[in-house]
């Protein structure tokens, strides 16, 4: 590792300096910004009535909103593999394709693939190539990319990590937190607070001449749901206020169960804290009068929960077709606003974007050479910041490989988009599905028996997708049995 950073760093300076002096800008701050399970339209700027998120509101007026934005994966580990190394979480040399550790279930028609436990030390990640750049490097939350500390964040170029482990949900949002990267607070403080707390500490104390990454990953809004008292009060008023005391709606998909309307005053109340903190945090950077240099990237991992095998999750994401863990929009499609003091503010983008494409983002960004053989599936934002109706330029498809089953009810499968088509493959099922998105958000009506030259089309394109990346798929399982049918 020591070896690999010194030649990334000697690397990185001679590029750096063969694009000449001129051609350099001040090199901004960078902070990603996660949010775990966050729904697509879980922000007031994204359509919430019930949840209130005026500080996120304010920063998609200032910067860019985008509606077609997605997580790298249904699922939590993959995406964040997708940030740190700015490639599909599918390809061969990432290959992690479920939550980590996963589950491998025997008794199922597809036995899913092995993946890493630990993301691989063989990757370059972003945060070893701002370092190397000369980046004071800051991870604060979730990491959940390694099973043993050996890949952790301090090992993937972070200079210090707050929180971060092998674990992808906490033990509680109230001090003691069971964590062995976050010392315990006093009684009654919650999680989210004080990661915030850290990260301002980290901003008041820096070293002012060295521009900073910061990756804040808060574990909110992921299950335990606990509420966040000093604001539970005041949504289950406002619930009440809107008529919402009744029985909540469901709607069976598959396997799960869908909730039908956004009414949980404890998930509001986390969703608000969250909000506040993000409110905290972009008046610390006025307040030191870093926000005049500092790029902000705000997204979520993946779609919110809202589908379950066992019952409704906790948020409510219609128009969007199911949740967290299914290819449906519901599962991918999340917020996704960038704030640049360069770009023009105050845009609503419809671009499809995915958050492997921060990788290149920031690169460019800051002046730093675009590394196409890591970045592989990442392509650069800039376009849009400077134009939000200009298209991007990809060379890989927009893939979403999850063979794995999952307690949300999805079964091994895999999603392409192409423009408006989107297609879903129901490896389980034996099943493709083919959507227009500009007609059919809510994925309700298939059209692969009417358009069946695309379905065809967007099917090779995925397989040759798959197959060039050397990504695992699920396989016959032997020793499967059939239930009997019912008589």
């Amino acid at each position: 590792m020591k070896y690999r950073g010194i030649m990334l760093a000697i690397g990185i300076g001679l590029a750096v300096a063969a694009m000449g002096a001129g051609q350099v800008p001040e090199r901004p701050n960078v902070i990603v910004v996660l949010v775990d399970d966050l729904g697509w339209n879980d922000l007031g700027c994204y359509g919430s009535e019930f949840y209130e998120t005026p500080n996120l509101d304010a920063l998609a007026k200032g910067g860019i909103r985008f509606t077609d934005g997605y997580a790298a994966h249904p699922v939590c580990s993959p995406t964040r593999a997708a940030i740190m190394t700015g490639k599909n979480p599918c390809r061969k040399e990432v290959n992690i394709t479920d939550w980590i550790p996963g589950e491998r279930r025997q008794k199922e028609k597809l036995l899913p693939p092995k993946i890493n436990n630990n993301l691989p030390l063989s990757e370059t990640t972003i945060a070893e190539t701002l370092k190397a750049a000369g980046y004071a490097t800051w991870h604060l939350g979730k990491w959940h990319l390694g099973e043993t500390e050996a890949s952790w964040p301090l090992a993937h170029g972070f200079d210090v990590n707050i929180g971060g482990w092998k674990r992808g949900s906490p033990a509680s949002y109230y001090s003691p937190y069971k964590n062995p990267k976050l010392e315990d607070g006093p009684e009654g403080e919650y999680l989210t607070d004080r990661l915030t707390d850290e990260a301002l500490r980290l901003i008041e104390t820096r070293d002012a001449g060295k521009p900073f990454f910061m990756y804040l990953s808060f574990y909110t809004v992921h299950s335990p749901i606990q509420a966040c008292k000093r604001h539970l009060d005041h949504f289950k008023e406002k619930k009440t206020q809107m008529g919402m005391d009744d029985e909540t709606p469901v709607k069976k998909d598959g396997r799960g169960t869908s909730r039908q309307r956004q009414d949980n005053p404890k998930y509001a109340s986390m969703l608000f804290a969250m909000d506040e903190n993000v409110g905290r945090l972009l008046d610390a950077l006025k307040a030191t009068g870093t926000d005049k240099n500092t790029l902000v990237i705000f997204l979520g991992d993946n779609g919110g929960l809202s589908t379950l095998q066992r019952g409704p999750g906790p948020t409510c994401l219609l128009p969007l077709r199911a949740g967290k863990g299914w290819g449906y929009e519901g599962g991918i499609r999340v917020p996704f606003i960038v704030a640049d003091p360069m770009a023009k503010g105050g845009a609503v983008c419809s671009e499809p974007v995915v958050a492997t494409d921060i990788y290149a983002t920031v690169l460019e960004r800051c002046g730093l050479p675009p590394m196409p053989e890591q970045a592989i599936d990442s392509v650069s934002l800039l376009p849009l910041l400077k134009n939000p109706s200009a298209n991007l330029k990809r060379t890989q498809p927009l893939v979403w490989h999850y063979p794995h089953y999952h307690g949300s009810g999805w079964t091994p499968g895999t999603a392409i988009r192409e423009g408006d088509w989107k297609l879903v493959e129901l490896r389980h099922d034996g099943k493709t599905e083919l959507f227009n998105l500009k007609d059919d958000m809510g994925e309700q009506n298939d059209l692969a028996a009417k358009y069946p030259e695309k379905a065809a089309e967007l099917k090779k394109k995925l397989n040759d997708y798959l197959k060039s990346s050397g990504a695992s798929e699920a396989t016959p399982n032997p020793n499967f049995k059939a239930a009997a049918p019912k008589s």
